[in-house]
């Protein structure tokens, strides 16, 4: 049982540094999302997505350390959150997928904190 949760932590450890990249781009798709298409838009929006589903992997495997004592994330909320994501890429339109990526930059920010929080 210590040992699962020794590794939960050195998940939650490189979660921190995926997270903080993943911050720093969000405002980079949203923008070329929002009307500032780039040639290589669709390519970063894959690595964006691909980054948000490792990181919702991590959470589901340690959201019983995230959440130890007290609620630090609310899964249900950022469950919301993605489900608007997952129909916005459905839908294929760029506008209703900024929007679904500006609505997840708080969970995401919440996610960083109690990361940092359960790992010090």
């Amino acid at each position: 049982m210590e040992n699962t949760r020794i590794e939960q932590l050195e998940a939650l450890e490189t979660l921190i540094e995926f997270n903080s990249r993943l911050l720093r781009n969000l405002p980079t798709i949203i923008s070329e999302l929002s009307g500032n298409r780039q040639e290589d838009t669709d390519n970063y929006l894959k690595t964006i997505i691909d980054a948000i589903n490792w990181e919702l992997s991590v959470i589901n495997s340690t959201l019983d350390v995230l959440n130890d004592g007290e609620v630090r994330l609310n899964k249900e909320s950022f469950n919301e959150k993605v489900m608007a994501l997952n129909s916005a890429l459905s839908a294929q339109s760029d506008p209703e997928t900024a929007t679904a990526l500006r609505d997840l930059v708080p969970c995401f920010e919440q996610l960083d904190k109690a990361a940092r929080e359960v790992t010090k």
